[in-house]
């Protein structure tokens, strides 16, 4: 009886083709539109692009949310690896593809930096994007080489502030989440400290254990190994809450900066035009896939918190990430071109 149902009130291209002209004008008169020719949402297969390579973090989450979604959805989830740029390629496909919602973005911190860090970009992050919702994120660890003689932030702080500029602390990326984390908190605390970036995790960890840089600020995940051996001294996380993995170690927060945050995260997101309909079916289903046991499991060994956000949520947490990402961009004149 559904199927007959549905059936029964499949538009014609034509109709669909008005129906989401009318949801474009009503969007733009803040008038409501009826929400009946989105039922016919998804009518073929959706694209995921992810512009990070397979195998890593970002792509794990795309190919398990993409997994959910193909389910709940009734249509594949095709996901789609579209590096190159610092992310800018695949968002790029993004804005020319049609605002139909059957294509939306893996993004992380760098579609927040990327505003102020390129001269020009192909697309105006603040008006040709809806949110989907924020999918995960990982609070970032302090560690430093244990030939270092600070225990504490405010010992790391005390030491910084007696030797500006000395203490040097390495990051994976000269603009990725870890980046942007460090040089808030030395705003924060009001220290100078000389950051090294490498082109990758691995080899930031690998200088921090061989005593060529003080410190750096990485994933938790990838430093609790070497935390458990010693080999890495654990001063903060950046989260306002202590990671799970890591329960002994404070948080920034606590250690006598009250507020401050400073995570990585990985979320979704569609073009503008979409409708509203549409948008808010691909958060609920989103939304249902991050509450799953196996799916939350999944993400916990990868030291990922799932955290949804309404769109509305996640369109204002992108203002506000974009806003504190381009203060530190700009002032530093870090630059991707």
């Amino acid at each position: 009886m559904q199927k007959i149902q549905r059936l029964a009130v499949r538009p014609s291209p034509i109709t669909a083709a008005c129906a989401l002209a009318l949801a474009a004008i009503g969007a733009a008169s803040g008038s409501i539109v009826p929400a009946a020719f989105a039922q016919d949402f998804p009518s073929k297969p959706m694209r995921f692009l992810v512009p990070f390579p397979p195998g890593g973090t970002g792509d794990t989450v795309g190919r398990v949310i993409s997994q959910q979604l193909s389910k709940a959805l009734g249509q594949p989830v095709v996901v789609e690896n579209r590096t190159g740029g610092n992310t800018v390629i695949a968002t790029e496909l993004l804005v020319r593809s049609p605002p139909d919602g059957h294509t939306f973005n893996i993004i992380a911190t760098s579609f927040t930096v990327n505003p102020a860090a390129y001269a020009k970009l192909p697309y105006d992050s603040a008006k040709d994007f809806a949110g989907l919702t924020r999918l995960v994120h990982n609070p970032l660890i302090i560690c430093t080489n244990p030939a270092l003689p600070v225990k504490t932030v405010k010992e790391l702080v005390a030491l910084a502030q007696k030797r500006p500029d000395e203490l040097t602390w390495g990051v994976s990326s000269a603009l990725g989440g870890g980046r942007i984390a460090g040089e808030l908190f030395s705003q924060t605390a009001k220290i100078r400290m000389t950051n090294v970036a490498y082109g990758g995790g691995a080899p930031a960890t690998s200088s921090v254990l061989g005593g060529h840089t003080s410190m750096l600020i990485g994933n938790v995940l990838d430093c609790s190994p070497y935390v458990a051996s010693g080999r890495m001294r654990p001063i903060a996380v950046t989260s306002l809450q202590r990671a799970d993995t890591l329960k002994q170690v404070p948080t920034v927060a606590e250690s006598g900066y009250p507020g401050f945050e400073a995570v990585n995260w990985f979320g979704a997101v569609t073009r503008a035009g979409v409708p509203r309909p549409i948008v808010d079916r691909l958060n609920a289903e989103m939304l249902r896939a991050l509450k799953m046991p196996e799916v939350i499991e999944t993400f916990a060994k990868l030291g990922l918190s799932t955290g949804g956000m309404s769109p509305a949520e996640f369109d204002s947490f992108l203002r506000v990430e974009t806003e504190r990402a381009g203060k530190i961009v700009r002032a530093l004149g870090l630059k991707a071109d």
